[in-house]
Protein backbone atom coordinates (compact mmCIF):
# COMPACT_ATOMS: atom_id res chain seq x y z
CA UNK A 1 0.00 0.00 0.00
CA UNK A 2 1.37 3.42 -0.93
CA UNK A 3 2.03 6.07 1.68
CA UNK A 4 -0.85 8.20 0.42
CA UNK A 5 -3.48 5.48 0.73
CA UNK A 6 -2.09 4.37 4.09
CA UNK A 7 -2.43 7.94 5.36
CA UNK A 8 -6.06 8.14 4.15
CA UNK A 9 -6.90 4.79 5.78
CA UNK A 10 -5.39 5.71 9.14
CA UNK A 11 -6.97 9.20 9.07
CA UNK A 12 -10.45 7.74 8.55
CA UNK A 13 -9.98 5.29 11.40
CA UNK A 14 -8.72 8.00 13.76
CA UNK A 15 -11.61 10.32 12.88
CA UNK A 16 -14.06 7.47 13.36
CA UNK A 17 -12.86 6.01 16.62
CA UNK A 18 -10.64 8.47 18.42
CA UNK A 19 -12.94 11.48 18.83
CA UNK A 20 -15.94 11.30 21.18
CA UNK A 21 -19.29 11.65 19.43
CA UNK A 22 -22.85 11.86 20.65
CA UNK A 23 -24.88 8.65 20.76
CA UNK A 24 -26.38 7.89 17.38
CA UNK A 25 -30.18 7.88 17.29
CA UNK A 26 -32.54 6.72 14.57
CA UNK A 27 -36.24 7.01 13.90
CA UNK A 28 -38.43 4.05 14.71
CA UNK A 29 -39.61 3.89 11.09
CA UNK A 30 -36.00 3.38 9.96
CA UNK A 31 -35.17 0.48 12.29
CA UNK A 32 -38.54 -1.30 12.56
CA UNK A 33 -41.61 -2.21 10.52
CA UNK A 34 -45.22 -3.09 11.27
CA UNK A 35 -46.17 -6.74 11.02
CA UNK A 36 -48.54 -7.32 8.10
CA UNK A 37 -47.61 -4.11 6.27
CA UNK A 38 -45.31 -5.51 3.61
CA UNK A 39 -44.58 -5.66 -0.10
CA UNK A 40 -45.73 -8.54 -2.28
CA UNK A 41 -43.85 -9.94 -5.27
CA UNK A 42 -45.52 -10.29 -8.66
CA UNK A 43 -44.31 -12.09 -11.77
CA UNK A 44 -45.48 -12.97 -15.26
CA UNK A 45 -44.44 -14.30 -18.67
CA UNK A 46 -44.59 -11.98 -21.65
CA UNK A 47 -43.38 -11.21 -25.15
CA UNK A 48 -41.30 -8.25 -26.29
CA UNK A 49 -41.85 -7.27 -29.93
CA UNK A 50 -40.36 -4.70 -32.27
CA UNK A 51 -36.72 -5.74 -31.87
CA UNK A 52 -34.29 -5.05 -34.68
CA UNK A 53 -33.26 -8.64 -35.33
CA UNK A 54 -31.90 -9.08 -31.80
CA UNK A 55 -34.67 -11.38 -30.56
CA UNK A 56 -34.72 -15.13 -29.90
CA UNK A 57 -33.47 -17.48 -32.57
CA UNK A 58 -35.92 -19.60 -34.53
CA UNK A 59 -34.91 -22.68 -32.57
CA UNK A 60 -36.51 -21.43 -29.34
CA UNK A 61 -39.78 -23.35 -29.37
CA UNK A 62 -41.46 -21.61 -26.43
CA UNK A 63 -41.12 -18.19 -28.11
CA UNK A 64 -42.61 -19.51 -31.35
CA UNK A 65 -45.42 -21.29 -29.52
CA UNK A 66 -46.25 -18.20 -27.47
CA UNK A 67 -46.38 -16.04 -30.58
CA UNK A 68 -48.59 -18.55 -32.42
CA UNK A 69 -50.98 -18.77 -29.45
CA UNK A 70 -51.18 -14.98 -29.29
CA UNK A 71 -52.03 -14.71 -32.99
CA UNK A 72 -54.65 -17.45 -32.71
CA UNK A 73 -56.40 -15.59 -29.88
CA UNK A 74 -56.57 -12.63 -32.24
CA UNK A 75 -58.18 -14.78 -34.95
CA UNK A 76 -55.08 -15.38 -37.07
CA UNK A 77 -54.23 -19.01 -37.79
CA UNK A 78 -50.58 -19.61 -38.67
CA UNK A 79 -48.27 -22.60 -38.66
CA UNK A 80 -45.30 -22.58 -36.26
CA UNK A 81 -43.08 -23.47 -39.23
CA UNK A 82 -43.95 -20.17 -40.90
CA UNK A 83 -43.12 -17.97 -37.91
CA UNK A 84 -39.73 -16.31 -37.46
CA UNK A 85 -38.96 -14.80 -34.05
CA UNK A 86 -35.88 -12.68 -34.76
CA UNK A 87 -37.84 -9.58 -33.73
CA UNK A 88 -39.53 -11.20 -30.71
CA UNK A 89 -38.09 -12.16 -27.30
CA UNK A 90 -39.63 -14.11 -24.44
CA UNK A 91 -39.18 -12.41 -21.06
CA UNK A 92 -40.03 -12.84 -17.41
CA UNK A 93 -41.66 -9.75 -15.91
CA UNK A 94 -41.16 -8.97 -12.21
CA UNK A 95 -42.67 -6.28 -10.03
CA UNK A 96 -43.39 -5.45 -6.39
CA UNK A 97 -46.85 -4.55 -5.13
CA UNK A 98 -46.46 -2.01 -2.30
CA UNK A 99 -48.72 -2.08 0.76
CA UNK A 100 -52.01 -0.15 0.53
CA UNK A 101 -51.75 -0.10 -3.29
CA UNK A 102 -55.15 0.81 -4.74
CA UNK A 103 -56.67 -0.07 -8.11
CA UNK A 104 -55.21 2.14 -10.82
CA UNK A 105 -51.87 2.76 -9.11
CA UNK A 106 -48.83 2.60 -11.40
CA UNK A 107 -45.89 0.40 -10.39
CA UNK A 108 -42.51 -0.26 -12.01
CA UNK A 109 -41.64 -3.53 -13.74
CA UNK A 110 -38.39 -5.27 -14.67
CA UNK A 111 -38.00 -7.54 -17.71
CA UNK A 112 -35.39 -10.27 -18.14
CA UNK A 113 -34.82 -12.32 -21.29
CA UNK A 114 -35.23 -16.08 -20.84
CA UNK A 115 -34.20 -17.02 -24.39
CA UNK A 116 -31.09 -16.22 -26.40
CA UNK A 117 -32.03 -12.70 -27.44
CA UNK A 118 -29.04 -10.40 -27.92
CA UNK A 119 -30.77 -7.23 -26.73
CA UNK A 120 -34.16 -5.85 -25.67
CA UNK A 121 -33.33 -2.36 -26.88
CA UNK A 122 -36.16 -0.66 -28.73
CA UNK A 123 -38.70 -3.36 -27.85
CA UNK A 124 -42.26 -3.08 -26.54
CA UNK A 125 -43.78 -5.39 -23.95
CA UNK A 126 -47.17 -6.77 -24.95
CA UNK A 127 -49.97 -6.86 -22.38
CA UNK A 128 -48.77 -9.21 -19.62
CA UNK A 129 -50.73 -10.27 -16.52
CA UNK A 130 -48.73 -10.21 -13.29
CA UNK A 131 -49.66 -12.82 -10.72
CA UNK A 132 -48.98 -13.31 -7.04
CA UNK A 133 -47.85 -16.50 -5.35
CA UNK A 134 -51.51 -17.55 -5.03
CA UNK A 135 -51.94 -17.50 -8.82
CA UNK A 136 -54.28 -14.47 -8.89
CA UNK A 137 -53.72 -11.56 -11.25
CA UNK A 138 -52.95 -8.32 -9.39
CA UNK A 139 -51.57 -6.08 -12.15
CA UNK A 140 -51.25 -5.74 -15.93
CA UNK A 141 -47.98 -4.64 -17.54
CA UNK A 142 -47.37 -3.12 -20.96
CA UNK A 143 -45.22 -0.45 -22.57
CA UNK A 144 -41.94 0.56 -24.21
CA UNK A 145 -38.79 -0.83 -22.62
CA UNK A 146 -35.89 1.23 -21.35
CA UNK A 147 -32.53 -0.56 -21.56
CA UNK A 148 -29.51 1.10 -19.97
CA UNK A 149 -27.04 -0.49 -22.37
CA UNK A 150 -26.40 -1.74 -25.90
CA UNK A 151 -24.50 -4.37 -27.81
CA UNK A 152 -23.14 -4.38 -31.36
CA UNK A 153 -21.11 -6.88 -33.32
CA UNK A 154 -20.20 -8.04 -36.82
CA UNK A 155 -20.58 -11.30 -38.71
CA UNK A 156 -16.87 -12.03 -38.27
CA UNK A 157 -17.20 -12.01 -34.49
CA UNK A 158 -16.15 -9.58 -31.81
CA UNK A 159 -18.17 -6.49 -30.94
CA UNK A 160 -18.83 -4.11 -28.09
CA UNK A 161 -21.27 -4.22 -25.21
CA UNK A 162 -22.25 -1.68 -22.55
CA UNK A 163 -24.02 -2.71 -19.36
CA UNK A 164 -26.58 -5.54 -19.66
CA UNK A 165 -28.82 -5.22 -22.75
CA UNK A 166 -30.96 -8.31 -22.03
CA UNK A 167 -32.55 -6.75 -18.92
CA UNK A 168 -34.85 -3.72 -19.16
CA UNK A 169 -37.42 -1.82 -17.16
CA UNK A 170 -40.62 0.15 -17.61
CA UNK A 171 -41.22 2.97 -15.15
CA UNK A 172 -44.87 2.88 -14.14
CA UNK A 173 -45.34 0.10 -16.67
CA UNK A 174 -47.95 -1.88 -14.71
CA UNK A 175 -51.38 -0.92 -13.42
CA UNK A 176 -52.79 -2.44 -10.24
CA UNK A 177 -56.03 -4.30 -10.98
CA UNK A 178 -56.65 -5.99 -7.62
CA UNK A 179 -56.06 -4.80 -4.06
CA UNK A 180 -54.74 -6.78 -1.14
CA UNK A 181 -57.18 -6.27 1.77
CA UNK A 182 -55.42 -4.36 4.55
CA UNK A 183 -57.00 -1.89 6.95
CA UNK A 184 -55.78 -0.24 10.15
CA UNK A 185 -59.14 1.14 11.25
CA UNK A 186 -60.56 -0.47 14.36
CA UNK A 187 -57.39 -2.37 15.28
CA UNK A 188 -56.68 -2.73 19.00
CA UNK A 189 -53.00 -3.65 18.76
CA UNK A 190 -50.09 -3.67 16.35
CA UNK A 191 -46.78 -5.53 16.30
CA UNK A 192 -43.47 -3.83 15.58
CA UNK A 193 -40.65 -5.92 14.08
CA UNK A 194 -37.06 -4.72 14.51
CA UNK A 195 -34.90 -4.91 11.40
CA UNK A 196 -31.90 -5.95 13.52
CA UNK A 197 -33.19 -7.77 16.60
CA UNK A 198 -31.55 -6.69 19.84
CA UNK A 199 -32.90 -6.85 23.40
CA UNK A 200 -31.49 -3.47 24.41
CA UNK A 201 -32.93 -1.74 21.36
CA UNK A 202 -36.34 -3.36 21.96
CA UNK A 203 -36.44 -2.12 25.57
CA UNK A 204 -35.39 1.39 24.54
CA UNK A 205 -38.01 1.51 21.78
CA UNK A 206 -40.76 0.33 24.11
CA UNK A 207 -39.82 2.96 26.70
CA UNK A 208 -39.78 5.72 24.08
CA UNK A 209 -43.29 4.78 22.91
CA UNK A 210 -44.65 4.62 26.46
CA UNK A 211 -43.14 8.03 27.27
CA UNK A 212 -44.66 9.53 24.10
CA UNK A 213 -48.22 8.48 24.96
CA UNK A 214 -47.94 8.86 28.72
CA UNK A 215 -48.99 5.31 29.58
CA UNK A 216 -47.71 1.77 29.30
CA UNK A 217 -49.00 0.52 25.95
CA UNK A 218 -46.07 -1.66 24.83
CA UNK A 219 -45.03 -5.21 25.64
CA UNK A 220 -41.66 -6.46 24.34
CA UNK A 221 -42.09 -10.11 23.32
CA UNK A 222 -38.50 -10.88 22.34
CA UNK A 223 -35.43 -9.16 20.89
CA UNK A 224 -37.19 -8.38 17.63
CA UNK A 225 -40.91 -8.08 18.48
CA UNK A 226 -42.84 -5.41 20.39
CA UNK A 227 -46.62 -5.48 20.82
CA UNK A 228 -48.26 -2.05 20.92
CA UNK A 229 -51.75 -1.60 22.38
CA UNK A 230 -53.75 1.08 20.61
CA UNK A 231 -55.50 3.40 23.09
CA UNK A 232 -59.21 4.00 22.60
CA UNK A 233 -58.78 7.56 21.33
CA UNK A 234 -56.53 6.31 18.49
CA UNK A 235 -58.50 3.25 17.34
CA UNK A 236 -60.29 5.33 14.70
CA UNK A 237 -57.12 7.18 13.75
CA UNK A 238 -54.37 4.57 13.80
CA UNK A 239 -52.51 6.42 11.02
CA UNK A 240 -51.83 9.38 13.29
CA UNK A 241 -50.60 7.11 16.05
CA UNK A 242 -48.25 5.25 13.68
CA UNK A 243 -46.92 8.58 12.39
CA UNK A 244 -46.08 9.62 15.95
CA UNK A 245 -44.41 6.30 16.71
CA UNK A 246 -42.45 6.34 13.44
CA UNK A 247 -40.91 9.73 14.17
CA UNK A 248 -39.67 8.82 17.67
CA UNK A 249 -35.89 8.84 18.14
CA UNK A 250 -34.31 5.67 19.57
CA UNK A 251 -30.64 4.89 20.18
CA UNK A 252 -30.14 1.44 18.62
CA UNK A 253 -27.70 -0.99 20.17
CA UNK A 254 -25.82 -3.89 18.60
CA UNK A 255 -23.24 -6.52 19.42
CA UNK A 256 -19.58 -5.70 19.02
CA UNK A 257 -18.66 -6.98 15.59
CA UNK A 258 -15.82 -6.78 13.07
CA UNK A 259 -16.54 -7.57 9.42
CA UNK A 260 -13.61 -8.74 7.29
CA UNK A 261 -13.69 -9.21 3.53
CA UNK A 262 -10.46 -10.96 2.61
CA UNK A 263 -11.22 -10.84 -1.13
CA UNK A 264 -11.04 -7.05 -1.20
CA UNK A 265 -8.97 -6.37 1.92
CA UNK A 266 -11.82 -4.43 3.56
CA UNK A 267 -12.15 -4.23 7.35
CA UNK A 268 -15.22 -2.62 9.00
CA UNK A 269 -14.98 -2.29 12.78
CA UNK A 270 -18.13 -1.62 14.78
CA UNK A 271 -18.53 0.28 18.00
CA UNK A 272 -18.07 -1.26 21.48
CA UNK A 273 -15.20 -3.46 20.32
CA UNK A 274 -12.76 -4.02 23.19
CA UNK A 275 -9.58 -6.04 23.65
CA UNK A 276 -7.89 -7.65 26.63
CA UNK A 277 -4.28 -7.15 27.65
CA UNK A 278 -2.30 -8.32 24.63
CA UNK A 279 1.21 -7.97 23.20
CA UNK A 280 1.54 -7.63 19.43
CA UNK A 281 4.63 -8.09 17.30
CA UNK A 282 4.16 -7.97 13.55
CA UNK A 283 6.74 -8.12 10.80
CA UNK A 284 6.41 -8.65 7.09
CA UNK A 285 8.22 -11.65 5.64
CA UNK A 286 9.10 -11.23 1.96
CA UNK A 287 10.37 -14.15 -0.12
CA UNK A 288 11.51 -13.44 -3.67
CA UNK A 289 12.45 -16.23 -6.06
CA UNK A 290 14.26 -15.22 -9.26
CA UNK A 291 15.09 -17.74 -11.96
CA UNK A 292 17.50 -17.06 -14.83
CA UNK A 293 18.65 -19.29 -17.66
CA UNK A 294 22.36 -19.50 -18.57
CA UNK A 295 23.17 -20.54 -22.13
CA UNK A 296 26.36 -22.52 -22.81
CA UNK A 297 27.24 -22.15 -26.51
CA UNK A 298 29.28 -24.80 -28.39
CA UNK A 299 32.62 -23.82 -29.93
CA UNK A 300 32.62 -22.43 -33.48
CA UNK A 301 32.51 -24.93 -36.35
CA UNK A 302 31.84 -27.75 -33.92
CA UNK A 303 29.71 -30.51 -35.45
CA UNK A 304 26.51 -31.30 -33.54
CA UNK A 305 26.18 -34.48 -31.55
CA UNK A 306 29.90 -34.88 -30.67
CA UNK A 307 31.32 -36.37 -27.54
CA UNK A 308 32.16 -33.02 -25.99
CA UNK A 309 35.98 -33.53 -25.76
CA UNK A 310 38.35 -30.66 -25.10
CA UNK A 311 39.54 -28.80 -28.22
CA UNK A 312 43.13 -29.63 -29.29
CA UNK A 313 45.74 -28.26 -31.76
CA UNK A 314 46.53 -30.66 -34.61
CA UNK A 315 49.53 -29.45 -36.72
CA UNK A 316 48.88 -25.84 -35.73
CA UNK A 317 45.08 -25.98 -36.39
CA UNK A 318 42.49 -25.76 -33.60
CA UNK A 319 40.26 -28.78 -33.87
CA UNK A 320 36.94 -28.51 -31.93
CA UNK A 321 35.14 -31.70 -30.99
CA UNK A 322 31.42 -32.12 -31.53
CA UNK A 323 29.19 -30.14 -29.10
CA UNK A 324 25.70 -28.66 -28.56
CA UNK A 325 24.11 -25.58 -26.94
CA UNK A 326 23.08 -26.24 -23.34
CA UNK A 327 20.62 -24.14 -21.25
CA UNK A 328 21.27 -24.27 -17.51
CA UNK A 329 18.62 -22.81 -15.11
CA UNK A 330 19.87 -20.84 -12.13
CA UNK A 331 17.58 -20.01 -9.17
CA UNK A 332 18.18 -17.20 -6.69
CA UNK A 333 16.09 -17.09 -3.46
CA UNK A 334 16.06 -13.92 -1.35
CA UNK A 335 14.36 -13.76 2.06
CA UNK A 336 13.79 -10.41 3.78
CA UNK A 337 12.07 -9.86 7.11
CA UNK A 338 11.15 -6.46 8.49
CA UNK A 339 12.18 -5.77 12.06
CA UNK A 340 9.30 -4.28 14.10
CA UNK A 341 9.24 -3.75 17.83
CA UNK A 342 7.01 -5.57 20.28
CA UNK A 343 3.99 -3.54 21.39
CA UNK A 344 1.82 -3.94 24.51
CA UNK A 345 -1.86 -2.96 24.38
CA UNK A 346 -3.40 -2.51 27.87
CA UNK A 347 -6.63 -4.29 28.78
CA UNK A 348 -9.99 -2.68 28.01
CA UNK A 349 -8.71 -0.35 25.33
CA UNK A 350 -11.05 0.71 22.54
CA UNK A 351 -10.58 -0.23 18.93
CA UNK A 352 -9.48 3.32 18.16
CA UNK A 353 -6.53 2.95 20.51
CA UNK A 354 -5.76 -0.45 19.00
CA UNK A 355 -5.68 1.07 15.52
CA UNK A 356 -3.32 3.82 16.67
CA UNK A 357 -1.07 1.19 18.20
CA UNK A 358 -1.10 -0.90 15.04
CA UNK A 359 -0.33 2.22 13.03
CA UNK A 360 2.83 2.52 15.09
CA UNK A 361 3.83 -0.86 13.63
CA UNK A 362 3.12 0.39 10.12
CA UNK A 363 0.52 -2.26 9.26
CA UNK A 364 -1.69 -2.15 6.17
CA UNK A 365 -5.40 -3.08 6.06
CA UNK A 366 -4.51 -6.55 4.80
CA UNK A 367 -2.05 -6.97 7.68
CA UNK A 368 -4.79 -5.77 10.02
CA UNK A 369 -7.00 -8.69 8.93
CA UNK A 370 -4.36 -11.21 9.95
CA UNK A 371 -3.66 -9.44 13.24
CA UNK A 372 -7.36 -9.33 14.19
CA UNK A 373 -7.76 -13.03 13.38
CA UNK A 374 -4.74 -13.83 15.56
CA UNK A 375 -6.01 -11.70 18.47
CA UNK A 376 -9.40 -13.43 18.21
CA UNK A 377 -7.73 -16.85 18.27
CA UNK A 378 -5.84 -15.79 21.40
CA UNK A 379 -9.17 -14.95 23.10
CA UNK A 380 -8.23 -11.29 23.58
CA UNK A 381 -10.75 -9.76 21.15
CA UNK A 382 -14.10 -9.05 22.82
CA UNK A 383 -16.10 -8.93 19.60
CA UNK A 384 -17.60 -11.15 16.96
CA UNK A 385 -15.27 -11.57 13.98
CA UNK A 386 -17.18 -12.27 10.78
CA UNK A 387 -15.19 -13.18 7.66
CA UNK A 388 -16.94 -12.82 4.30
Amino acid sequence: MSGRFRFIFITLLVLTFCFPVAAFSARVKDIASVQGIRQNQLFGYGLVVGLDGSGDNAGKGFTIQSLVNLLERMGINVSPDDVKAKNVAAVMVNSTLPPFARIGKKIDVTLSSIGDADSLQGGTLLLTPLKGVNGRIYALAQGAISVGGFSAGGDAGGGIQKNHPTVGSITGGATVEREIPLSLAGKKELTLLLNDPDFTTAIRMAKAIDDEFGEEITKPIDSGTIQVRIPGQYQENVVQMMAQIGSLQVVPDSVAKIIVNEKTGTVVIGDNVRIKNVAIAHGNLSIQITETKNVSQALPFAPQGGLGKTAEFDRGVLVAPGGSTVVTPETDVTVREENNRLMLVPEGRSIGELVRALNALGVTPRDLIVILQTIKSAGALQAELEIL
